[in-house]
């Protein structure tokens, strides 16, 4: 687990919102040359490598995380000097007031920066308890004098703000606290998928890497779905834990069976596979019902229809600075891709795709 512990700590501290993902591309570029054939890059910056198939009609197989994380934008910088800002990917307001963050200036200056809150002390007598305020509202501050000492500094409107946070493991060593598991656990999905497949001959064409800008509507799989024109879309993605809300989702209880999101529900086929996959291989797995979406959404829709799923995990606190997840649940998830890419030869997937 120590391992696990390090790439986890690694890959979930690099700093890449929707849109400026580099420092995850170059991650990912990183892991998977050893392992594949070529590697290849779609207009909008995702990065797949490949493994070339021997076997006459190899069926087309993507293996896809996101390398986007939630933030900020700059979107206006204020006489007395701080910031105001647009969301990158959802945020709940509740979870952004009175945190750190790191700005990050066009230059590749990392600058501090905290998200204001109003003291109790100036809320007394004022008739009220104060009301949830709009994210565009949340002062940011890096404690600057005025506009022209913070522009002084670099910053610009568009500049990329990521939450301040390192993954540490909890008391009993079973779970991690970090930001970015959402979608960083896909991203080391696919690394370690990479690895164990190297040496592997499989009856498939695969296409195993991340899309870009997850979190701003799925775009990325649009565009690497469109260009690959697989006949399988594996989607890999971490979702929201609803244990301790008294929702679906435990941390610990395995990878999911995701059989519902609002723009993608699994069809038949692909959940016979699925699921007689994962009894064949022992694997641990809960069902699932999505309340948000996934690359599979988008993936589904692209080249005439493609049969997709989501591999994924759950974790608590998710879009947040501080998310909670167990380690055990990454390790269910892999066995499970790494036993339903083996599988995927031309019969396979001839099954599930027939109607």
């Amino acid at each position: 687990m120590t391992e696990l512990f390090s790439k986890i700590k690694e890959v979930t501290e690099l700093a890449a919102i929707s849109g400026h993902e580099g420092p995850v591309r170059d991650y990912l570029k990183r892991q998977l040359e050893p392992h594949v054939d070529e590697l290849v890059t779609d207009g909008l910056g995702g990065i797949f490598g490949i493994k070339h198939s021997q076997v006459a009609k190899a069926p087309r197989i993507m293996v896809a995380a996101h390398m986007d994380e939630v933030g900020f934008m700059v979107s206006e910088i204020k006489a007395d000097g701080t910031l105001r800002v647009v969301e990158i990917g959802g945020w709940n307001p509740l979870s952004v007031s009175s945190q750190r963050f790191t700005l990050l200036t066009r230059e590749g200056q990392a600058l501090p920066l905290i998200s204001g809150s109003v003291p109790t002390h100036l809320t007394r007598g004022s008739g009220g308890n104060p009301s949830l305020p709009a994210i565009s509202d949340i002062i940011f501050d890096g404690g600057f004098s005025d506009k022209v000492e913070a522009e002084s500094f670099g910053i610009r409107p568009g500049d990329t703000i990521i939450p301040e946070s390192s993954a540490i493991l909890t008391a009993n060593g079973k779970n991690v606290i970090s930001k970015a598991w959402d979608n960083r656990y896909g991203v080391l999905m696919v690394s370690e998928l990479a690895q164990a497949l190297s040496k592997e001959t499989l009856a498939n064409q695969l296409y195993l890497g991340a899309n870009v800008q997850e979190e701003v509507g799925l775009r990325g799989a649009h565009a690497a779905t469109s260009k690959f024109e697989p006949e399988i879309f594996l989607a890999v993605d971490c979702s929201p834990a609803g244990d301790v809300f008294g929702g679906q989702g435990a941390i610990g209880q395995g990878t999911l069976l995701r059989f519902f999101d609002p723009g993608h529900l699994l069809l038949p086929q692909m959940k016979d596979f699925l699921l007689t996959t994962a009894e064949e291989a022992g694997i641990k797995y809960q069902y699932y019902c999505g309340k948000g979406g996934t690359d599979a959404g988008a993936a589904h829709l692209m080249s005439g229809g493609v049969p997709s799923t989501t591999i994924g995990v759950c974790a608590r606190y998710i879009h947040s600075h501080q998310t909670l997840y167990a380690l055990d649940d990454f390790l269910e998830a892999q066995a499970f891709l790494q036993a339903l890419v083996k599988k995927l030869d031309r019969s396979t997937v001839d099954l599930i795709k027939n109607y």
